[in-house]
């Protein structure tokens, strides 16, 4: 759930400039996902949501990218850092509700050039540091499965309990 100091540690990850934070969180969802039973499928590709190239400049990196690498250093599973692009900007998520969210990552997302080139035959992972109603995974999911890639999911530190149905 999100709340207390997961909230609070996200926040701090995202807004004041501690990426070092994202190290044990990434970890401890790394553990989660081993533990979860739904680790058997070790063939996944993580993707991480990305940030518009202008956000990204602005924060010093992506948060997303970041906890998907000690992700991956504790599941063993394969990382696509620029899967999927962000090739529109968009206005924060947490300042609209779940109808403006949805219109506001219309064609947000591209898949990547790598992601592209490798074609990949493995099932995606997508893995983002919050999530609330679902918009941004179903964004995110339908770029990919329009290029044919399949989706196996999306993994996230936090969810707000809204609609855990990512469609």
């Amino acid at each position: 759930s999100y709340g207390g100091a997961v909230k609070t540690s996200l926040a701090v990850l995202k807004y004041d400039n501690k990426p070092q934070i994202a190290q044990p969180l990434g970890q401890w969802l790394g553990k989660a996902w081993l533990n979860s039973g739904l680790a058997g499928n070790t063939k996944l590709t993580v993707v991480p949501i990305p940030l518009h190239p202008n956000k990204q400049r602005q924060r010093g990196y992506n948060q997303a990218e970041l906890l998907a690498e000690s992700f991956c250093q504790v599941t063993g599973l394969s990382l696509q850092r620029q899967g999927l692009e962000r090739v529109r900007e968009t206005e924060a998520q947490f300042t609209l509700g779940a109808a403006g969210r949805e219109k506001n990552l219309q064609s947000a997302f591209a898949v990547g050039k790598k992601l592209q080139k490798s074609r990949t035959a493995a099932p995606v992972l997508l893995l983002d540091d919050i999530y609330t109603t679902g918009a941004t995974a179903r964004a995110a999911a339908s770029v990919l499965r329009q290029q044919g890639i399949t989706v196996y999911g999306l993994v996230a530190i936090a969810a707000s309990g809204q609609n855990l149905s990512p469609r």
